[in-house]
């Protein structure tokens, strides 16, 4: 997972914050540069563009969104 190896554990369960950790299926919420980020890298996750705040369009193309779009 990019996340983590850019030291954002995201699949390590933390009950102290009741944070059960991610797994594969699950949906969460992506800062929009980790995501460009990991877009340049090839490891981009997919994007759920109805869940997807317009100013992310701050930082990354639609056209590269739609390219991982799950929803359109």
């Amino acid at each position: 997972m990019f996340a983590n190896s850019q030291g954002n554990d995201l699949i390590t369960p933390m009950p102290e914050h009741r944070f059960p950790g991610l797994s594969p299926g699950d949906r969460w919420c992506v800062c929009a540069q980790t995501w460009q980020d990991a877009a340049v890298e090839g490891v981009a996750c997919p994007v759920v563009m109805s869940a997807t705040h317009e100013e992310t369009l701050q930082i990354v193309p639609l056209e590269l969104l739609k390219e991982y779009a799950v929803d359109i």
